[in-house]
């Protein structure tokens, strides 16, 4: 609904509806309905939720909010907090190092020849091949609650 009023003043609201299969009756009924429980609602939660984050150096992220709220008597959900935080685009500190880093390049060491010249097309079936090979730490993880101690390798081939 929202492209329909912003294009309606270049080529009306009847065009538009016919191009997007929308009935204008559709339309108008829902220009002219009052906002959903929920939207309202919301309304009322972003202006807390931010109120929260600047009274608290913008460093909380949504359990932290939510637990405010909470405390002062605002119920409610913390999925609801995420979702209008994202929505607001406020984020809390996050402490320590965000990237994980899950191997370590040694510059010392000779890379592996690019025998295929970072071509991987392959001009008919079975002329190339190509492996990614990773080490999952889910499949690991598994096998070892499980009780086996085999290594686990995901290999991903394609022609």
């Amino acid at each position: 609904m929202r492209f329909i009023t912003e294009h309606r003043a270049r080529w009306g609201v009847e065009p538009i509806c016919r191009v997007l299969q929308v009935a204008p009756s559709s339309y108008y009924a829902a220009v002219s309905r009052a906002p959903s429980a929920r939207r309202r609602r919301d309304a009322g939660l972003r202006a807390a939720i931010r109120r929260v984050w600047d009274e608290h150096r913008r460093v909380y992220g949504a359990d932290k909010v939510w637990a405010q709220l909470k405390r002062e008597g605002v119920r409610v959900a913390r999925c609801t907090v995420e979702r209008l935080m994202r929505q607001l685009g406020l984020r809390g500190v996050v402490r320590g190092n965000t990237r994980r880093q899950t191997t370590l390049a040694d510059p010392a060491q000779d890379r592996p020849a690019d025998l295929v010249a970072r071509q991987f097309r392959a001009p008919a079936p079975n002329r190339l091949w190509v492996a990614d090979l990773e080490r999952h730490e889910a499949l690991l993880n598994r096998a070892v609650m499980k009780g086996h101690r085999r290594r686990s390798i995901a290999v991903d081939c394609r022609s």
